[in-house]
């Protein structure tokens, strides 16, 4: 049986992916139409509309995030130790899919500060993995 660690590792890739997959798909648009230059194009999407300012800026947080949460994920996976991680896994993807869809929304004070509060809940997660696994891993259960 599969875990809710390894679904919300696949899953937090996914996300990035298909943030990723969006932005290129209106990148390209923008080529096609003649708007924008091929080779005009920044990693933040300056020049180019808030949505698509907003849209790099969530991409570039799961790219941010997926290392620390993702390896916390991993590790515990490949050291079986999916007891620690899998009570929470989906509420963390749960809450970096809607700090990413927050953060499409809006920038505004009230969207800012939700988008916080998600990110937050990532955070204590993460911190909650990462204490319990090295508590694991160095035997001082």
């Amino acid at each position: 049986m599969t875990s809710p660690s390894a679904i919300a590792l696949a899953g937090f890739i996914s996300w990035a992916l298909l943030l990723l997959v969006l932005m290129e798909v209106i990148r390209s648009q923008l080529v096609l139409r003649g708007k924008v230059a091929a080779n005009a194009f920044t990693p933040d999407n300056a020049g180019l509309s808030p949505f698509m300012q907003r849209l790099a800026r969530a991409h570039a947080n799961c790219v941010e995030g997926l290392p620390i949460f993702g390896g916390l994920l991993l590790v515990a996976i490949a050291t079986e130790r999916t007891g620690i991680t899998d009570s929470m896994a989906y509420v963390f993807l749960a809450a970096r899919i809607f700090q990413s869809l927050v953060h499409l929304a809006s920038l505004g004070k009230v969207a800012v500060t939700v988008r916080f509060g998600a990110f937050a809940i990532q955070l204590a997660i993460g911190l909650y993995w990462a204490f319990g696994l090295l508590v694991s891993l160095v035997g001082m259960e």
